[in-house]
């Protein structure tokens, strides 16, 4: 817990410094296949567990509103990018944790919904989450392509995952918040993308 012995100063400096090694050729790679999906109909699935879950559903909502312009909300013309947040759906996942097991709340909920060409994204600080694991096995022996956030060593999941953005850090307050941040950047970047905004104007 960095904040338990660092005060503001010494944080935010350590923050910077965390954000300026992020590689920028994985946060570029996470916008690309999110852009995929759009462009091909495919379906977009992301999920972890505690502060990693409640980034899953962040994620799920901005990027299911917010690739749209505001004014294209009501327009059931407009081509929709297709992601669900396996964390929110509280009954299928309270009745396979009790039947089946914990380890098994993400992929049961794959086996319904997931099909080849689909992109899963999976959250784990620690890279060693059963239950994430699990989805990403099932995801990579399906034909979907799997990506992964991680932190610290990056843990069994960023050598699983097709692809990932990894935060080489040993603090896991610190690890969400950097998942968090520059996904608001792919977000943006997406949006551009879909819209024709910013560096991606047409003339």
């Amino acid at each position: 817990m960095l904040g338990a012995s660092l005060g503001v100063s010494d944080y935010l400096k350590r923050l910077h410094s965390e954000l300026d090694r992020v590689e920028h050729r994985e946060l570029e790679a996470w916008a690309d296949l999110l852009f995929d999906a759009w462009q091909h109909d495919r379906f977009v699935f992301v999920f972890g567990n505690g502060g990693s879950g409640t980034t899953a559903s962040h994620m799920a909502e901005d990027l299911g509103k917010s690739t749209l312009k505001h004014e294209h909300l009501r327009d059931e013309t407009k081509r929709r990018l297709k992601i669900l947040s396996l964390t929110d759906n509280l009954g299928w996942i309270m009745a396979v944790g009790n039947d089946v097991g914990y380890d098994q709340i993400f992929v049961q909920q794959l086996m319904n919904y997931g099909r080849k060409g689909d992109l899963a994204i999976a959250i784990s600080g620690s890279g060693n989450s059963p239950n994430v694991l699990a989805a990403v096995d099932w995801a990579n022996r399906n034909g979907l392509t799997t990506f992964a956030l991680t932190g610290y060593d990056g843990g069994k999941l960023r050598q699983a995952a097709h692809g990932g953005l990894h935060v080489p850090l040993d603090d896991m307050g610190m690890v969400e918040s950097i998942h968090l941040a520059l996904f608001h950047w792919v977000l943006n970047d997406v949006f551009a993308r879909i819209n024709s905004e910013g560096r991606y104007r047409t003339a």
